[in-house]
């Protein structure tokens, strides 16, 4: 008997998670992936080798030097205070190595901010369009997502993250370099946001925390400082993934870090918080030889001068061929409006071409499409004629 299956809170997740994966199955794109007839610049995959050192970092660690080298591991202590020394140095704020978590990436840090935080009927603000695994991951935990619409310039709205706020609000979720729309909110935004959610607060009787999405934070462009929430907000989570910096996804790595400007007792009482909600979410660590690796993998980078030159060629093709798009100041996303309102649609003749690109209906920017330049520079320079031709037929068609 199947008819009680899935869960009731599954099924709600599969509800909220339907339009990424009806593009998957409409592209036929896992199918088709990796055929060299196709141009993937949908997600955000590797399509070269990775940074030298890579491997060499990993494969150092596989040896083991003592007995318990593969026993359990929750944060290994070392790469604790990698961390804690690098967000030293990046950041300007002495963190505790007992203040970071080692996750499986942003996603497991995600997870465990949302499991620690957040109980059933809490509300978490997102600002749209926002990254499109928030909403199915906070339905997964009986959480409320309310959303909010951004600026024009895709800044923060913060009449409309005020306006939000009620009794139940627990999280902001604040994702800069913001997935997909490239921004990087200023001070000039962070710091009144830090005030509102201050007297919000204190009128609500608890603290309503930051959740500082930055797995994008070293992929930044034209020189640009990175400010982040928690430099402006104490009660501030932030979470971070090498597998973009590093272009790595499916190495899980990445951290939960609470930064010293958070009250001590709240950290403490965070610190038990995150553990044990990694371990309730299926003991959520990065295997051993990973975080071994980690204090090495910490240095290594991909190059952002390629992927800044990458996203100037784009745009400067696309705005040619007569896209409108703005240009991004980190991530590897561009957002382009659809030269049609039907973004689905247009991103169908992409792909009868051999171009994927992802819908704006997927992540909730409806007449856009993201692009992806995490594509080598030979798919760019075959894509480029693709979105040409498209945006020509689809012009003459509306003469």
């Amino acid at each position: 008997m199947t008819q009680d299956l899935p869960s009731r809170r599954i099924a709600a997740v599969q509800a909220v998670h339907a339009r990424l994966q009806s593009f998957f199955d409409e592209a036929r794109y896992f199918e088709r992936y990796g055929d060299p007839r196709y141009l993937f610049m949908a997600m955000g995959d590797p399509h070269e080798l990775p940074p030298e050192g890579f491997v060499e970092a990993i494969r150092e660690k596989l040896t083991p030097e003592r007995p318990d080298w593969f026993a359990y591991k929750t944060s290994v202590p070392a790469a604790q205070e990698a961390v804690a020394r690098s967000l030293d140095e990046w950041r300007g704020l002495p963190f505790v190595p007992e203040d970071i978590a080692i996750t499986t990436g942003a996603f497991g840090a995600i997870a465990a901010a949302f499991t620690a935080l957040l109980d059933p009927g809490d509300e978490a603000i997102i600002s749209l369009p926002p990254w499109f695994s928030y909403e199915p991951m906070l339905v997964a935990r009986s959480a409320v997502p309310v959303k909010v619409p951004t600026r024009p310039d895709f800044d923060l709205d913060l009449e409309a993250i005020e306006r939000a706020i009620t009794e139940n609000t627990r999280l902001v979720i604040v994702n800069t370099p913001n997935n997909p729309t490239g921004r990087v909110y200023p001070p000039e935004t962070l710091e009144p946001l830090a005030a509102i959610l201050t007297r919000a607060s204190r009128r609500i009787g608890r603290t309503i925390f930051i959740l500082a999405d930055e797995p994008y934070a070293r992929l930044v462009f034209d020189g640009r400082a990175f400010p982040s929430p928690s430099a402006y907000y104490p009660n501030t989570l932030i979470t971070y993934s090498y597998g973009k910096v590093l272009l790595t996804p499916g190495q899980r790595l990445g951290w939960l870090a609470l930064p010293p400007t958070m009250p001590e007792d709240t950290r403490a009482a965070l610190r038990t918080a995150i553990l044990l909600a990694q371990v309730a979410n299926g003991f959520g660590f990065p295997n051993a030889v990973m975080q071994y690796a980690l204090p090495a993998l910490d240095r290594l980078s991909i190059d952002l001068d390629v992927f800044q030159r990458r996203r100037d060629r784009l745009v400067s093709a696309l705005r040619a061929a007569g896209y409108e798009l703005h240009v991004p100041e980190g991530t590897f996303y561009l957002l382009p409006k659809s030269p049609i309102s039907d973004d689905r649609a247009f991103c169908r003749r992409l792909g009868e071409r051999g171009l994927y690109v992802l819908p704006g209906w997927v992540c909730e920017a409806p007449g856009r499409f993201r692009v992806v330049f995490t594509a080598s520079d030979e798919m760019i320079e075959r894509a480029i004629p693709i979105f040409a031709e498209v945006m020509a037929e689809v012009m003459a068609e509306v003469k």
